[in-house]
C-alpha cells in the first residue's frame, strides 16, 4: 500500500503532519513577506503571521474583548437579583 502524504492541500485547506522542528515552528510564525494568515507548521489550516502588523491588531482586540468579558462577568454576578414576573 502506498504511503499517505504528510503534507498538502485538501479542498484548498493546507495540512501538514510532518514532525515539526524548532526552526520550522519559528519560521512559520514570522514571515515578513507574507500576508496576515500563513499555513500552520503542524496540523490543519492557517495561523497568524506575527511579522504582519494586522495580526497584532487582531490579538489586541481579542485580548481586550477577553478582558472585558472577564471583568464584566465578575461585576454582573454581584448585582444580579431574582426577577419576579406576574402573569394575569
Amino acid at each position: 500500500m502506498a504511503d499517505k502524504p504528510q503534507s498538502g492541500e485538501l479542498f484548498g485547506i493546507p495540512y501538514n503532519f510532518e514532525r515539526p522542528s524548532l526552526g520550522r515552528l519559528l519560521s512559520s510564525y514570522w514571515q515578513p513577506d507574507e500576508g496576515m494568515l500563513v499555513e500552520k507548521p503542524f496540523g490543519i489550516g492557517y495561523t497568524l503571521n506575527l511579522a504582519n502588523w494586522r495580526s497584532w491588531v487582531v490579538l489586541a482586540v481579542a485580548g481586550a474583548l477577553f478582558y472585558q468579558q472577564r471583568k464584566g462577568g465578575e461585576e454582573g454576578e454581584e448585582e444580579s437579583e431574582p426577577v419576579e414576573v406576574l402573569v394575569d
